[in-house]
């Protein structure tokens, strides 16, 4: 899924410092995308408060929408570099083509991971039988080592398994005895829990992972920490286990990893680590657009009508920050 706000901000991003604030809430802010009838998300990652949790660089949360009164998902072929895709429905459907050729359906409870590397570009439109558009879109930043791999993409749907009450999917890495046979380029993890009313359920996680608990929907306690739906609670490093309560039934997205460790610099659909990097990769695609350029972003699918123009750079340098 792209950014498709017409002037993104410069997102400059990198581990936060101090990881002794423990239970720390992240409330999301409306990003509206593709105009007065577009998608209304829920953006809780990068924010000021922080930027990244392991690799997680991106976390849009969206819906439940009525597709007839929005049009639903309707982003039309767009590039990416430096990253991973996953894509996670809760209700509805979208259909996803990509210039590795891979051609899917992104359906609930199954994931879709594309791994932008080097440079991708794909597209991806709420199908006609889809009513109500439900889910989350979360990118994983790529580090130094593997960030110009080659392009890829993968589908999974994963088994769900009992816990406590609680039932899971478990979707990137590994958690109750599942794992997830997707390949990432950090360790992360990745799963959608179900909790059951008035009962608290205790996980055990890795504590070299900071950990995110993304609430869908309901009211959720994590680690001590109250959040109501689209509400994000960040666990640092050190924990091995994680906590979860839910008065009425739940629905979360956890997410981990090991802190990254190293800076990036995001801006509109790129990740790079300079101000150089992102200039060329935008050239490229507009080239690319026009029917030269590199080839770094592949063959467009011959059904694509029409693809996303890259929006004008800020006045000021992008910068390395963090």
């Amino acid at each position: 899924m792209s950014n498709i706000e017409a002037a993104p901000a410069e997102l400059e991003c990198g581990s936060a410092a101090d990881d002794r604030v423990r239970g720390q809430l992240i409330e999301p802010r409306e990003v509206p995308l593709g105009g007065p009838r577009g998608m209304q998300v829920r953006r809780t990652l990068p924010r000021r408060a922080r930027s990244l949790i392991g690799a997680w660089c991106f976390v849009d949360h969206y819906g439940p929408e009525d597709v007839a009164a929005t049009g639903g998902m309707r982003v039309a072929g767009h590039p990416h570099t430096g990253l991973q895709t996953v894509s996670w429905l809760f209700s509805g459907e979208i259909e996803h083509r990509d210039t590795t050729g891979a051609h899917a359906r992104v359906r609930p409870g199954e994931v879709n991971l594309m791994t932008a590397g080097a440079g991708i570009a794909h597209s991806e439109y709420s199908t006609a039988d889809t009513t109500v558009l439900h889910g989350v879109q979360l990118w994983v930043a790529l580090p130094e080592r593997s960030r110009f791999t080659a392009p890829g993409f993968e589908h999974f749907a994963p088994p769900v398994v009992e816990h406590e009450g609680a039932r899971a999917l478990v979707f990137i890495g590994s958690l109750l005895g599942c794992t997830a046979p997707v390949r990432t380029h950090t360790p992360l993890l990745g799963a959608e829990i179900t909790l059951p009313a008035e009962r608290e359920v205790r996980i055990e996680v890795d504590p070299a992972f900071e950990h995110g608990v993304l609430v869908d929907t309901g009211e959720v306690t994590a680690s001590g920490v109250e959040a109501t739906a689209g509400g994000l609670v960040y666990q640092p490093p050190g924990a091995g286990e994680l906590s979860l309560r839910s008065a009425d039934g739940a629905r979360v997205l956890l997410l981990g990893g090991p802190p990254l460790g190293e800076q990036i610099v995001m801006w509109w659909n790129f990740v790079g680590r300079s101000h150089e990097e992102i200039v060329e990769f935008r050239e490229q695609w507009q080239a690319e657009r026009d029917g030269a350029g590199t080839g770094r972003f592949g063959p467009f699918p011959q059904q694509w009508a029409q693809t996303l123009p890259a929006p004008a750079l800020p006045n000021a340098r992008l910068r390395r920050r963090g």
